[in-house]
């Protein structure tokens, strides 16, 4: 992928490509979907998907990153009416179901691939971290402008823990073939209160050393990853 802006007609190019491959492992699967069959339904050479995007893995990628927009411009609206904790984490919960109910058909192929610790499509792979941080940096944001009196301690760490609570979620409704995936609905609905009242505890006194306890073996255990 070229490093210098695109020009109109190349952005063209590169979304339709994008969209063809997403088209594709939705009908064949990620595994049977090949480069150059992307480049024959997009109307492209396989040269110029190559151009565009280095391999499948690459694809996914943007994928991921086209994602995370949708979910941004989705959660700007939930944080522009919503000031409490609760009903700002509840909504970016909601918001990224309903982006990514589309592809709930393909998900479960995917997640295959990115549950491999060596895989460039993990959540935690340096490859995957412009959309990992990007989601990071949105709970940050969520959490700075919101009603929730967090102890120092935690303040710095809370946005990665909400995106690995995001990233439960996502496990979940990957594997939730209730229709609409309702359960996970269910699920997002139902954890917010949990965290909430967690969050507000734990500028507790009594609860000061177990944060402490609980953050420092979070970094005992960190190997490369996030953040």
């Amino acid at each position: 992928m070229p490093d210098s802006p695109l020009t109109p007609k190349a952005a063209q190019t590169r979304a339709t490509i994008l969209a063809t491959a997403l088209q594709l492992f939705r009908e064949d699967g990620y595994d049977r979907t090949t480069m150059r069959a992307v480049a024959k339904g997009a109307g492209v050479s396989l040269g110029s998907a190559y151009y565009y995007f280095a391999s499948k893995e690459h694809l996914v990628q943007a994928f991921y990153d086209e994602l995370l927009a949708e979910h941004e411009a989705a959660v700007e609206a939930v944080l522009a009416k919503e000031s409490g904790f609760a009903g700002r984490l509840r909504g970016s919960l909601e918001a990224w179901l309903d982006i990514a109910e589309p592809h709930h058909a393909f998900a479960a192929q995917f997640f295959r691939n990115a549950a491999d610790p060596a895989s460039p499509l993990s959540p935690f792979s340096p490859e995957s971290a412009p959309a990992r941080d990007g989601s990071i940096a949105l709970m940050r944001r969520l959490l700075a402008g919101s009603d929730a009196k967090v102890s120092r301690r935690l303040e710095g760490r809370l946005p990665e823990l909400l995106w690995l609570l995001q990233m439960g979620v996502v496990l979940f409704w990957v594997y939730d073939g209730s229709p609409g995936q309702q359960r996970s609905r269910t699920l997002a609905r139902g954890v917010v209160p949990l965290v909430d009242r967690l969050v507000r505890m734990s500028r507790l006194p009594v609860l000061r050393g177990v944060v402490d306890d609980v953050l420092g073996l979070l970094d005992a255990i960190r190997g490369p990853g996030p953040g």
